[in-house]
């Protein structure tokens, strides 16, 4: 199948109109990096964002910057690196995904607990409709409190809605130092409990993961582990240093140390995958107290925001996430299975109980693309 990869916003926006004038299902991508994440791919033509790659603003001192939608996510982190500042969404993949990808995906990972998500550093944006037209939404401010931000709608909808051109993004200032901090643990009980003494203290740290024993032998530790992500000045981070030596024991991680070890967490996904091309990756949203008990339902690997409430679990094969899916769901639990290979997925049960905005999210499908034409069913099957 040919890939059609337009240079500019116009062209996205015309090759889009005429696909949909032909009724032809369309499937539409960044990098491929998530191929296997969400529902199957489906599409007679294919449409990708990227050779849209342009830095299109950048006000260091405003905290803003403004990029196409098929920049590398990498390449993003490196601009803003060389003025000092950062937008910590960590996503995985970030080698090869691109921005367009990470916002459409609503892409994560340590960090959202003391940053969010991209809905809380996404700006404004440009998208391209199935009309051929070019919308903005939101601008190049901090504070737009202009109305409704038609961009929100994209952010997490895979696509299905309108093909992402460009992102605005608010930015902030690189911590001047960092630690983290890998803290053991025999049980998971023991676990939650200094997350919640670490929550409920007067520290403020960027990240507070948790590793179950099969995940935390990854980084030579087969123990109940949280990872603290610590950064400030100076003295900031020594007031880490002293409170966690004397309540918990640990390893310390700073420079190059402190890189790979967060490396390691956010790109757990593709790594475990590489490892295992039928295997699957479960995600779970849920709250504080339910993160124990989730994670110590896997047999296998699992990590957890544990300062947010989102839990993932990952299995040698995609049979063996769906058994667990089918029990989550009878507990109540809101999961997905987020990865998976596609051959397997197809009629899949990815998303088993959705909640009840299913059917709003519908509701706005046929507003954008009556037909269903764009990336139908990337959405874990439902849309």
């Amino acid at each position: 199948m040919t890939v059609r990869t337009p240079e500019t916003a116009a062209e996205l926006a015309g090759t889009l109109r005429c696909a949909a004038a032909a009724k032809q299902t369309i499937s539409l991508e960044g990098g491929g990096s998530k191929r296997a994440m969400g529902g199957p791919i489906e599409g007679q033509a294919t449409i990708s964002t990227a050779r849209l790659t342009r830095l299109l603003a950048y006000e260091p001192r405003d905290l803003t910057i403004s990029v196409e939608a098929g920049m590398r996510w990498s390449e993003l982190v490196r601009l803003l690196a060389e003025n000092g500042q950062m937008a910590p969404l960590d996503p995985p993949f970030a080698d090869t995904a691109t921005v367009g990808g990470v916002v459409a995906a609503n892409c994560s990972g340590p960090r959202r607990r003391l940053y969010g998500t991209a809905r809380d550093l996404v700006i404004g944006m440009r998208f391209a409709t199935l009309e051929g037209k070019l919308v903005e939404t939101g601008g190049m401010v901090v504070k737009n409190v202009a109305g409704l931000d038609m961009g929100k709608l994209m952010i997490g909808s895979f696509g299905t809605l309108a093909a992402i051109v460009s992102v605005n993004f608010k930015v902030l200032p690189l911590p001047v130092e960092e630690r983290s901090f890998l803290l053991q643990f025999d049980s998971a009980a023991e676990a939650a409990a200094a997350r919640k003494a670490i929550l409920k203290g007067m520290l403020d740290p960027a990240a507070v993961d948790l590793l179950n024993p099969a995940a935390g032998a990854t980084v030579g530790k087969a123990a109940w582990l949280l990872g603290i992500r610590a950064g400030g000045n100076a003295a900031s981070v020594r007031r880490y240093e002293r409170e966690f030596s004397k309540a918990w024991r640990g390893a310390v991680f700073e420079g190059a140390g402190h890189g790979r070890l967060w490396r390691h967490i956010e790109e757990f996904t593709p790594w475990f995958l590489a490892k295992h091309p039928d295997g699957a990756v479960v995600r779970v949203s849920c709250t504080l107290k339910e993160v124990e008990p989730i994670a110590e339902s896997f047999a296998g690997p699992a990590i957890a925001r544990a300062g947010t409430g989102v839990c993932y679990g990952y299995f040698d094969r995609a049979g063996a996430a769906a058994a667990w899916l089918a029990d989550a769901a009878r507990r109540g639990w809101k999961s997905v299975i987020e990865f998976a290979p596609a051959e397997w997925k197809r009629g899949a049960g990815l998303w088993p109980a959705p909640s009840g905005d299913l059917e709003i999210m519908r509701r706005v499908k046929k507003l954008f693309d009556p037909d269903e034409l764009l990336n139908r069913g990337r959405l874990y099957g439902r849309i």
